[in-house]
């Protein structure tokens, strides 16, 4: 394991933490719809008599294949396990059909709202639309500026960037004045904001040491993969070729950097990622990526839904941190996030089962995995 990988213990203890938020049992199954209920055996109600609805409204499926292979599915088991009506929804990038996802679902009856924002500004206006008709708001892996949710759950974002820092650190040991390139997330998402923040802390103080060279640096809109293959195609242009390392703030900006570089038939870079995709471990696998950052998602979904299900039920469930939005304190819970490196994707997310072998050991990634030990 590397000096820069999480223990086990560190992550076991990010899932305890959740669940001991909230005096709720936790809860899960295997269910895929969009919809979900459930009723005992005899064909009564139990729980979705005593708890209003749920509807989750996710923000697209682009930016990361996480929101509909891994959030969608344990949101979506919690709700059924619990019994409790839900809804989940996908605004594909749109914040326009976000704002009608969200006042469709309080039409129906939501009493809840799991937001994943898409911008700040659509963001607030379902919140305050929310609380006109008093409806809870659970902000979901982002944080809704000036929105004023009733609670947030996600990770520790600045510990993510604060990972991906030390990752490129340790992956540039021993070049003389590396170059490095940063492509950032979404300047409209803050956990974009906050892994900047991280991973900054890591690498202005080597920049201003002249230990590293701070070579481009830009911001993809929307976390739009395309876009991020275009911007850093022209940073490789302008600093001709000239780049060290690449601090990509997830996988799939990652694969873009991977793919320029490819397509030029440049040798493999240090670089970085975030979500632990398949593909980012394929990458680095294949030493075209040096880590990526594993968020169990299931722990985080966890942790929402017995939030929500709770407040669904009437009830005013307590959480044990609260985060400064812009001077109101939202009682949040943040979960501990993990670097992965080739040294702990066994230890990490296949132990887990947030990755199966088969998702990754393809191909000519098989042997690959047979060497790292994956199995």
């Amino acid at each position: 394991m590397s000096r820069f990988s999480t223990p086990r213990s560190t992550l076991a203890l990010g899932v305890v933490m959740c669940t001991a938020c909230f005096g709720i049992a936790a809860c899960g199954s295997s269910n895929n719809d969009t919809t979900s209920s459930s009723s005992s055996s005899s064909g009564t109600s139990t729980t979705a008599t005593k708890a209003g609805k749920v509807a989750v409204l996710l923000p697209d499926s682009k930016s990361s294949v996480r929101w509909e292979t891994q959030d969608r599915r344990y949101l979506g088991d919690a709700f059924k396990a619990a019994g409790v009506d839900s809804t989940i929804v996908n605004a594909e990038g749109d914040p326009a059909t976000q704002r009608t996802q969200a006042e469709q679902a309080i039409t129906n009856g939501a009493k809840v709202l799991l937001l994943v924002d898409l911008d700040p500004g659509s963001g607030s206006a379902i919140i305050a639309n929310a609380k006109k008709n008093n409806v809870k708001v659970i902000d979901y892996d982002r944080l809704t500026l000036g929105g004023g949710a009733d609670y947030y759950v996600s990770f520790d974002n600045t510990a993510v960037g604060k990972l991906q820092g030390e990752g490129l650190v340790k992956c540039l040991d021993g070049k003389t004045k590396p170059v490095v390139a940063e492509l950032n997330g979404s300047p409209t998402d803050n956990n974009a904001t906050l892994f900047a923040n991280g991973y900054n802390g890591v690498l202005d103080p080597l920049y201003s040491s002249g230990k590293f060279v701070k070579g481009p640096n830009q911001s993809v809109p929307d976390w739009d993969n395309q876009q991020a293959l275009t911007i850093f195609e022209q940073m490789l242009q302008k600093t001709n070729n000239k780049i060290n390392g690449v601090l990509a703030a997830n996988d799939g900006l990652a694969n873009a950097a991977i793919s320029a570089l490819n397509a030029r038939k440049l040798p493999a870079l240090p670089v970085t990622g975030q979500d632990a995709t398949a593909q980012g471990i394929q990458h680095i696998l294949a030493g075209e990526q040096c880590m990526t950052v594993y968020k169990a998602v299931k722990a985080e979904a966890d942790a929402a839904s017995k939030l929500a299900i709770a407040l669904a039920k009437g009830e005013t469930p307590t959480a044990n941190q609260s985060v400064d939005n812009k001077g109101t304190k939202t009682p949040s819970v943040l979960l501990t996030p993990v670097s992965v490196t080739k040294d702990n994707i066994q230890d990490t997310v296949i132990k887990d089962g947030f990755l199966k072998v088969s998702d990754v050991c393809t191909g000519k990634y098989a042997a690959l995995c047979t060497k790292a030990g994956v199995s």
